[in-house]
């Protein structure tokens, strides 16, 4: 069976390093972008150059009709997805709670949680083994802050990945029966750019010196344990919430 995965967010950061080692380990990729198409060429190019398979498509995770529009794009052009990795997320801009506006809040929870609800959904109609298919898996990158809490900095934010690891736990209840395991990655302090989208642009250095392991994480190291749980290694493996974090 051939393997497609559908990664979210996959022309930068987390989302760029997962569909770069998926096409190396030989899935063929789809990646989605919002904004900056070349981003995406870029990584779609690189693929092809090693020999891989990928195409980006443009998709607004905040609208139900671009995601279903993204999905029968990919069964168009790749085929039924066997491997999801909700990876699309924003942090929204850094604000304590009596500064988030409910614009703020309802563009997080829109993209963070009803984005990654819907591309299960649409995931289910294709990969479940009672809807006729053959089963697969879904990963959900989640992040630290949703045990943390984001005090002082963005609790909308870790709200929102809170909602995601009970999506994560729910979904791999209801769908263990129907061949799809589900699970999440919890990232801590990454070196990725949502720090400067999210208007600190230093955080990652400034607070480095409180993770055990004295450094950030890598957005390959964090593709690393996705892959992992897509993995037939981890066959075994659902409702897992798998923290990357050294130990913070």
């Amino acid at each position: 069976m051939r393997k497609i995965m559908l990664v979210t967010g996959g022309s930068q950061g987390i989302g760029r390093a997962v569909a770069r080692l998926a096409a190396a380990r030989g899935y063929a990729v789809a990646l989605t972008w919002q904004s900056n198409q070349a981003l995406a060429d870029a990584v779609v190019a690189e693929i092809a150059a090693a020999g891989g398979t990928a195409i980006a498509v443009q998709a607004e995770m905040a609208d139900e009709a671009s995601i279903l529009s993204l999905y029968r794009t990919v069964d168009a052009t790749l085929g039924p997805v066997t491997a999801l990795v909700n990876n699309a997320g924003t942090p929204g801009p850094m604000r304590t709670i009596d500064q988030v506006t409910s614009e703020i809040l309802d563009t997080v929870l829109a993209v963070n949680v009803r984005a990654p609800f819907l591309m299960i959904r649409e995931a289910v109609a294709r990969m479940a083994t009672d809807r006729g298919g053959a089963g697969g898996a879904i990963v959900n990158v989640s992040s630290r802050a949703a045990e943390l809490g984001g005090a002082g900095e963005w609790v909308h934010y870790a709200a929102s990945k809170g909602a995601l690891d009970s999506l994560t736990v729910g979904a791999a209840k209801e769908l263990a029966s129907r061949g799809i395991r589900v699970n999440a990655v919890s990232p801590g302090l990454i070196e990725t750019d949502l720090h400067a989208r999210a208007g600190l642009p230093d955080r990652v250095t400034r607070l480095a010196g409180g993770v055990p392991m004295g450094r950030p994480g890598t957005a390959e190291e964090v593709a690393d344990g996705v892959l992992w749980l897509l993995s037939p290694e981890a066959a075994y493996i659902t409702g897992a919430i798998l923290p990357i974090s050294g130990g913070r």
